[in-house]
């Protein structure tokens, strides 16, 4: 269901050519219908070869077929109809143009991990539930408690060196460009507590200025992220700037507020990791 290499409209009106790309309403999980369900029941007027989120809202899908004749005899029988197998919703279905992009869409539905050990890269793991409900509402009235320093688009509180952004704010739809922390700044161990509110956190591995792989993991409140080795220092991390993530099919919309505890230590001397082409530290060397 990856659609790193293209995007969809959705022209208005039924009367335009038809295409092998059904543009479908009223189905999606924000209605409580999965991917896997929807890719079930069009299934049965050919193959499937993608369903797409088409917009933030959960409720409207693109479903993609490999022949043009299972997209028309889709929209024949189903537009405008009740489908039992889809808890019995009224579909609205137009034809749907693919068009090629030049760059990622932070809204494709890439597969989100849900622990650390799918996402399977080196040195990256999840703590689930590493604080109680309970110290969540204190922390979070602690930081509350203090002033912020706003940034471009979210506010933070330093502790320690100012450098180090330790307490991040996070307005709703508010994420974090893609980066490494600098190798020669801090040690190899980096600590990210989440609270409030879920997001998902996307890692991406560069060369050549072009991205080669993209992972996701889900953060869920109240759980630590633990970045060191490769993890760490070769890949790129994320949030993706958006109000609602679909996770595994599911709708997950983010709270009015996430604060993300980071810790870091200072580090003593230059880097010497072994991922050089990524380390400030040995870029002369």
């Amino acid at each position: 269901m990856d659609s790193n290499l293209s995007r969809f409209t959705n022209p208005k009106g039924s009367s335009c050519s038809a295409t092998q790309n059904l543009y479908v309403a009223n189905c999606g999980p924000a209605v409580g219908i999965s991917f896997e369900d929807i890719k079930s029941f069009f299934s049965t007027f050919g193959e499937v070869v993608g369903i797409h989120v088409a917009d933030d809202s959960g409720t409207r899908v693109i479903v993609c077929y490999s022949e043009l004749t299972a997209a028309e005899a889709a929209f024949r029988t189903l537009n405008g109809c009740h489908c039992g197998a889809l808890g019995g919703r009224i579909l609205h279905i137009r034809y749907s143009i693919l068009q090629l992009k030049q760059k990622v869409n932070d809204n494709d539905s890439l597969f989100v991990s849900l622990v650390s050990s799918e996402l399977a890269i080196p040195g990256i793991h999840l703590v689930h539930d590493f604080i109680t409900s309970e110290e969540e509402q204190e922390l979070l009235a602690a930081v509350d408690s203090k002033p912020w320093k706003n940034l471009s688009k979210r506010r933070v509180q330093h502790y320690g060196y100012e450098f180090l952004y330790e307490v991040n704010d996070y307005p709703p739809g508010i994420g974090l460009s893609p980066h490494i922390d600098t190798h020669s700044a801090f040690d190899d161990m980096i600590c990210s507590l989440s609270l409030a509110g879920p997001c998902i956190m996307e890692f991406r591995k560069y060369l050549l200025g072009s991205c080669l792989l993209r992972k996701a993991i889900f953060l869920p409140p109240r759980s630590m992220l633990l970045l060191s080795g490769e993890g760490r220092y070769s890949w790129h991390h994320y949030i993706p700037h958006r109000k609602v993530d679909i996770v595994q099919g599911k709708m997950i919309r983010r709270c009015s507020k996430r604060v993300s505890f980071t810790f870091r230590k200072v580090r003593s001397g230059p880097c010497k990791c072994k991922f050089s082409q990524y380390c400030d530290s040995q870029k002369d060397i």
